[in-house]
């Protein structure tokens, strides 16, 4: 097997069992006050993983191959370190206020400083940049594709989700804030 290739899902595997272990941190800290998650985990989860699945499949064929294996396997890492700083930073400006499911914790408040200041989901973006990064370093343009679609999916019904908890929780508060920043990318979307 390609020694990147090899590179590629250990970052994956290593990916994955920090979000579980953050997950399994954060299980323990916090208070939930009212869950509305609606499954958008589950869905998320599923999509993801068929966007693994769909992308290290396709990439191990010569379809759809970019012959700079070199050039693409480093923009991909380098994009998957753009995306885990984006996501690190905004779990730790969340605080007790991050949650792997949709919930409203006890205190709730909005966070508008940092990355939340411009956008309502950077931890998202931070994750979308990673399947993004991965899937560019296996150097084929369907895999990305492939990644972009199912985790995109997962993602825009999560956000949908979780948007419309918060403002049944949040009310005009949220609203408002939605009024002043974008969903993932700033000044665009």
């Amino acid at each position: 097997m390609n020694p990147k290739i090899i590179v590629i899902l250990t970052i994956a595997y290593l990916y994955g069992f920090f979000e579980y272990y953050l997950s399994f941190r954060q299980i323990q800290k916090i208070k939930i006050v009212r869950k509305g998650d609606k499954g958008s985990l589950w869905i998320l989860y599923i999509s993801i993983t068929i966007g693994y699945l769909l992308s290290f499949s396709i990439a191990t064929t010569k379809i759809g191959r970019i012959y700079h294996w070199n050039i693409l396997f480093a923009l991909g890492l380098f994009i998957i370190i753009v995306g885990l700083v984006i996501r690190v930073i905004s779990i730790r400006t969340l605080k007790q206020y991050f949650t792997y499911s949709v919930t409203k914790v006890e205190n709730h408040e909005i966070i508008e400083k940092g990355f939340y200041k411009y956008i309502r989901h950077p931890g998202y973006l931070g994750q979308l940049l990673i399947f993004t990064g991965i899937s560019i370093s296996l150097s084929n343009w369907i895999a990305v594709i492939l990644m972009l679609l199912s985790t995109l999916i997962g993602y825009m019904n999560r956000i949908r989700v979780e948007e419309k908890f918060m403002i049944e929780q949040m009310g005009d508060k949220y609203f408002n804030y939605q009024k002043r920043t974008k969903k993932l990318i700033p000044k665009i979307y």
